[in-house]
């Protein structure tokens, strides 16, 4: 099964994930958005999958960073890919890629054990 971990490799939940993947032997492909950026393409297709106020990462220094009026133009699935696209940093990391399609957003043991379990 194709896996794909997108996030920066210094974020502190980006490591545990990865270090959690590695010790569970999975052999993942790591896209660091930062370096080799992200399309519109493939935000879209996380949005159809996950919603996009779970993508979008309030509580982030990113998100906190952004002026008022780019924070209040964020309403819907459109304007949070803009956004993202911009400031690819306001994404909630990491966002894992199964290739049954499912899509995990941020890390927790728990849903990790869980995915790789059912694939």
């Amino acid at each position: 099964m194709a896996v794909t971990l997108y996030g920066i490799p210094n974020c502190d939940t980006v490591k545990q994930a990865r270090s959690w993947l590695a010790a569970a032997q999975i052999e993942v492909a790591f896209h660091d958005f930062k370096k080799a950026g992200l399309t519109s393409a493939i935000i879209a297709e996380w949005l159809q999958t996950v919603d996009w106020q779970l993508l979008v990462n309030k509580r982030g220094t990113t998100w906190r960073k952004l002026p008022p009026t780019e924070q209040l133009a964020v309403l819907d699935t459109a304007s949070a890919l803009q956004c993202m696209l911009k400031s690819p940093s306001v994404i909630k990391r990491p966002v894992l890629v199964l290739g049954s399609g499912e899509i995990l957003v941020g890390y927790s043991a728990e849903k990790y054990q869980a995915a790789f379990a059912a694939n």
